[in-house]
């Protein structure tokens, strides 16, 4: 098997530090790697597979080596400024942050979903937004068999979404990086507002959604909240198909999709929760029901591991798909 250079920017962060302990845990055929962090943090040493590594000040020369991938971890200004830079220099980079997703020329991809895009980079492959990769991951398979007409999102979503300023917030009680305090309270507010009333956030959910799954004329809409919980995002998907459909179709579709685990007895009180889904990959989905309201409707819940499949596992499971093809 083909080994690779890889490099890992922000390799001290949260999303950084579990895109680490994803790559040895899923085996990727590394022959050297590089870890980047900014000055703050350059200097310090990183374990990984029992190999000490030192990181470095990511700067505009980082790249003059020989480095086949780059895992993007370290914030919107930093991808926006050497990313570029490292696919000049023949780099091909996953980028975790928001600054390419909506880009025509870049591929935004979930493995499960659409990896044949990866083939059309031109050097930037785009991770989504964690909240979006754990419902667009279910969506795929009803809208091939239903074809989706509507979806409204809510999501809650934990603290670590955040990063560790969120984390710090929470388990310290402050009110540093949120508004207000996180603990016991629920705060309808996840990136900035725009002038129509959305967030950030719910806008990525819009877009995301739609360029994911190639299709624009999906009707989507979305809220989103924190809530006081460490780790994994919560979604309640509330969806319109433009066909009729039974639920043991619904359940069959959902079932035999990749990525995905089905937990819905309520009888015995068994869905997913974020406490079940915090270190797992998976994107769980439970509380399947229709929704008389409208005549094609279904209401499903979607849990998973926001630093997880949210973001680390999905940008490796991409880098596995891009060294496929260099092989």
């Amino acid at each position: 098997m083909k080994k690779f250079n890889l490099a890992v920017i922000g390799a001290t962060g949260l999303v950084g530090g579990t895109i680490l302990n994803t790559l040895a845990e899923r085996d990727f055929p590394i022959e050297n790697l590089y870890l980047f962090s900014s000055k703050k943090s350059a200097g310090s040493k990183i374990e990984f597979k029992g190999q000490d590594y030192l990181v470095e000040e990511l700067a505009e020369d980082s790249f003059d080596r020989d480095i086949d991938i780059a895992l993007f971890a370290g914030g919107g200004a930093v991808s926006e400024r050497f990313a570029p830079i490292a696919v000049e220099k023949g780099v091909h980079v996953v980028d975790n942050s928001s600054v390419f997703r909506m880009n025509k020329e870049v591929p935004l991809v979930v493995p499960e979903i659409n990896p044949e895009d990866i083939k059309w980079s031109k050097g930037i492959i785009a991770n989504p937004n964690c909240s979006t990769i754990q419902s667009v991951i279910p969506l795929k398979p009803l809208h091939d068999k239903f074809k989706v007409k509507r979806v409204i999102y809510s999501t809650y979503q934990s603290v670590s979404g955040s990063g560790l300023g969120g984390l710090r917030d929470l388990e310290e009680g402050l009110v540093e990086f949120y508004p207000y305090q996180i603990a016991y309270n629920a705060i309808p507010h996840i990136d900035s507002f725009l002038e129509n009333g959305y967030t950030k956030e719910e806008i990525k959910m819009i877009d995301e959604t739609k360029k994911i799954l190639n299709d624009d004329s999906i009707k989507v809409t979305a809220t989103t909240v924190r809530i006081p919980v460490k780790y994994a995002h919560s979604v309640s998907i509330n969806i319109e198909f433009e066909k009729k459909f039974e639920l043991e179709e619904v359940y069959k579709a959902l079932e035999e999709f990749p990525g995905i685990k089905v937990e819905d007895d309520v009888k015995n009180n068994l869905y997913p929760m974020p406490i079940k889904a915090e270190g797992k990959d998976e994107v769980f989905i439970g509380r399947i029901r229709r929704d008389f309201s409208v005549e094609n409707g279904i209401n499903i819940w979607s849990v998973a591991d926001n630093i997880r499949k949210g973001a680390a596992t999905n940008a490796v499971q991409i880098a596995e798909l891009v060294a496929k093809n260099l092989e």
